[in-house]
C-alpha cells in the first residue's frame, strides 16, 4: 500500500518542505555564491528557472569558457559554480575541471540529468550511446569526472513514498566538499526533482559554522618555540609564503602584520604571484630560482641565514621550483623551518602564527633593503617580449590606480612574472594558472575578475596580456565582456605562431593569417584597436586606454628572435629544449645551472 509523505507526518511538515530547486538557490546564496557561469538547455532549464530567482545566471560563450570563469572566481570566493546540460553540456568542461583540481579551486560544476523517470532501456538524445551500443551508458559525464579525481555525484529522488527525498542535504555535503577541502565537485540534478519537494535543512549563520574548527594536531607551541629561537638568532630572516595561502586570506594578513611588526622580508612563490603588494618596503616579490630577475634577489639567494617557509605546496612541482634546475635557494636553504599547512584551512599554520603573535620578539636583524630603481627603456626603443613587463610598470606607476593582470598562457605568462603587482580592491592583483597551463583562459577569467569589480562598485582596470594563438582560443568570450561594459585592455602580441617551445617548422605552429586585423575585431565588440610598435608610444597608449576606460586591444609586433624574448622565455625555451634532447640546449641550459648552482 502507498503511504504519502502527508499522511505519514501530517499536513503540517508536507507543506514545510520546499521544493529542490528553491533549496538549491537557497544554499548558493549561503555559500555567498552571487553569480553562476554557464550555458542553457534542455536537461537544465528546470534549474535555470529556479536558480534565477536568487542568483545572476550569467550566459558564457561556450561552456568550457563557464567553467574557467569559475575557476577564476572560486579564486575570490568561497566558490565558484559553472552550470550545463546533460554531456554535451558537462563533458567540455572538464579541462576546466582539470584546471580546478590542480589548483585546489573550490569550484561547483552543475549539470542539469534526464529525469528519474525517464531512465529506461531507450537511448537518450545527449546519451554518450552509439548506434551499435547494446546498453546505454548515462554515467559517461559521472566517470569522467571521476576519473579526474573529482568527487562527482547524481541527486537521488525519492524512493519511498512516505519519505522525502534527501537531494537537498545530498547537495550540501558536495558543496561543503568543495569548500572545505578546496576542491571542484561534480553534481548532476535530474530536471524532474526540481519541482519536487526536499527534507528542509537548518543551516547555521554563515558557512564557516559547518567547517571543522578543532586543530586535531598538537605541537604548535615546540614549533612557536623552535621558529621564535631561530628568529632571535637570525640577522637576515626571510619569510617565504607559498601558494596556499592565497586561499586564505585572514591567516595572510596575519602573517604579512606579523611580518611587518617585525621588519621581516617576505617573498612568494610563482604561483602565489599576486597575492602581496610588491609595493610594500619588506615586500622581495615572487622568487622562482634561475627563471626570476628580482630587485632584491641577492638578499633571498645569498643573504637570508634564515627561512620561515609557511604554506608551501607538499609536493613541489617543476614549474613552482625553477624547473629542478637545483637554482632555487629555498629549496635548499640550510636553515630554515617550514610550516606546510597539513591541516584543513592551514589551521596549524594559524595556531602556529598566533603563538608568535602573543609573545614578544626580541630580534637581532640586520635587514638593509636599499631600493632599487628598476632601469626604465628609452621611450624610441622597439617593444617586444622582453620590454613587456616594463612598459607595463611604467604605464602602472604613471596611472592613478593599480591594475589587475591576467596573463595567458604562454610567452606572455613567463614575461608577466616581471610585473609589478600592486594593491587591488578585490584582494587579489594577477590571476593565472601556470601550473595546469591550459591556454584560452584569460578573457573567460577576466570576466569572472570584471564581475566582481562591478559588484564592489570598482572601476579599476583589467589587464589581459596574451600572445594571438592564446586570443584565438578565446576571441568570442569578449561578446561578454561588452556585455558588462568592461574596464579591460587587451595587450596582444602578435608573431603569428604558437611560440613558447617551438621546435621546428611545421604547420601546426602557425595560429594566424597575416590579413587578420585585431583592431577590426576589437570594433566589432564595441571597444578601440591601437597599433604600437614602440616602448615610449605603448606607454601613453596604455595610460589613455585606462583613463578613458571601456574594452581596448592594443596590438603588438612580438619579434621572434631570441633577443626580443623575455629573460625568462628565453630560459624555459633552453630548459624545453633540454629535455627534448637538444644537444646545444642541453649545453646551455647545463651552463646555466652551473652558474647559479
Amino acid at each position: 500500500m502507498s503511504v504519502s509523505i502527508e499522511s505519514n507526518f501530517g499536513a503540517d511538515y508536507a507543506a514545510h518542505l520546499p521544493l529542490l530547486g528553491d533549496s538549491i538557490a537557497e544554499l548558493l546564496a549561503f555559500f555567498a555564491v552571487k553569480r553562476v557561469y554557464g550555458v542553457g538547455g534542455d536537461f537544465v532549464a528546470n534549474l535555470i528557472n529556479a536558480l534565477d530567482k536568487q542568483v545572476a545566471v550569467l550566459p558564457s560563450s561556450n561552456e568550457m569558457h563557464a567553467g574557467f570563469s569559475a575557476c577564476a572566481q572560486a579564486e575570490l570566493n568561497p566558490l565558484g559554480v559553472c552550470m550545463t546540460t546533460y554531456t554535451v553540456g558537462s563533458l567540455p568542461c572538464t579541462s576546466a575541471a582539470a584546471l580546478a583540481r590542480t589548483e585546489g579551486l573550490p569550484v561547483v560544476f552543475i549539470s542539469g540529468a534526464p529525469g528519474e523517470a525517464e531512465i529506461n532501456s531507450q537511448a537518450l538524445h545527449h546519451s554518450v550511446h552509439p548506434h551499435t551500443a547494446w546498453h546505454t551508458d548515462l554515467d559517461a559525464a559521472l566517470n569522467a569526472f571521476k576519473a579526474l579525481g573529482v568527487r562527482a555525484e547524481r541527486l537521488q529522488g525519492q524512493r519511498h513514498s512516505g519519505q522525502p527525498n534527501v537531494a537537498a542535504e545530498q547537495f550540501l555535503q558536495l558543496l561543503l566538499h568543495a569548500y572545505v577541502n578546496r576542491q571542484p565537485v561534480y553534481i548532476e540534478v535530474p530536471r524532474d526533482l526540481i519541482y519536487q519537494p526536499t527534507q528542509a535543512l537548518n543551516l547555521p549563520s554563515c558557512p564557516s559554522e559547518l567547517r571543522p574548527q578543532a586543530l586535531n594536531l598538537s605541537g604548535a607551541e615546540l614549533i612557536a618555540n623552535q621558529i621564535r629561537t631561530q628568529l632571535t638568532r637570525a640577522k637576515a630572516p626571510l619569510v617565504f609564503i607559498g601558494e596556499k595561502l592565497r586561499l586564505n586570506p585572514a591567516l595572510l594578513e596575519k602573517i604579512l602584520t606579523f611580518c611587518e611588526h617585525h621588519h621581516l622580508p617576505y617573498a612568494t612563490t610563482w604561483f602565489g604571484k599576486g597575492m602581496l603588494d610588491e609595493s610594500k618596503p619588506l615586500c622581495l616579490g615572487s622568487y622562482n630560482g634561475v627563471f626570476s630577475r628580482l630587485p632584491q634577489q641577492q638578499y633571498i639567494e645569498s643573504e637570508a641565514d634564515y627561512v620561515l617557509e609557511l604554506g608551501t605546496a607538499i609536493f613541489p612541482s617543476d614549474t613552482n621550483n625553477a624547473f629542478s634546475s637545483q637554482t632555487y635557494a629555498i629549496d635548499n636553504h640550510g636553515n630554515k623551518t617550514m610550516l606546510k599547512g597539513t591541516a584543513q584551512w592551514e589551521t596549524d599554520v594559524d595556531a602556529v602564527i598566533s603563538l608568535l603573535i602573543e609573545q614578544p620578539l626580541a630580534l637581532q636583524t640586520q635587514v638593509n633593503l636599499n631600493p632599487i630603481e628598476a632601469e626604465k627603456p628609452a621611450p624610441q626603443a622597439e617593444l617586444g617580449y622582453h620590454l613587456l613587463a616594463a612598459g607595463i610598470n611604467a604605464a602602472q606607476q604613471a596611472a592613478t590606480r593599480p591594475f589587475i593582470f591576467v596573463p595567458e598562457v604562454g610567452n606572455s605568462l613567463f614575461a608577466s612574472f616581471e610585473l609589478d603587482t600592486l594593491g587591488s580592491d578585490i584582494g587579489r592583483s594577477y590571476l593565472a594558472n601556470p601550473w595546469y597551463a591550459a591556454m584560452g583562459t584569460s578573457l573567460p577569467y577576466a570576466r569572472a575578475v570584471v564581475d566582481q569589480l562591478a559588484e564592489l562598485g570598482s572601476d579599476q582596470s583589467v589587464v589581459v596580456i596574451t600572445g594571438d594563438g592564446g586570443f584565438n582560443f578565446q576571441a568570442n568570450e569578449l561578446i561578454n565582456l561588452q556585455k558588462q561594459g568592461a574596464n579591460l585592455v587587451v595587450v596582444y602580441m602578435r608573431n603569428n605562431i604558437f611560440h613558447l617551445g617551438k621546435a621546428g617548422d611545421a604547420p601546426i605552429y602557425a595560429c594566424n593569417h597575416e590579413g587578420f586585423d585585431p583592431k577590426l575585431l576589437i570594433q566589432a565588440y564595441g571597444g578601440k584597436g591601437h597599433l604600437c610598435q614602440y616602448i615610449g608610444e605603448f606607454v601613453d597608449t596604455l595610460c589613455s586606454c585606462v583613463a578613458s576606460g571601456g574594452l581596448h586591444l592594443i596590438e603588438v609586433p612580438a619579434p621572434i628572435e631570441e633577443a626580443a624574448q623575455s629573460d625568462t622565455t628565453q630560459k624555459l625555451n633552453c630548459y624545453i629544449g633540454y629535455r627534448n634532447g637538444d644537444v646545444e640546449a642541453i649545453s646551455r641550459w647545463q651552463e646555466l645551472c652551473e652558474q647559479r648552482g
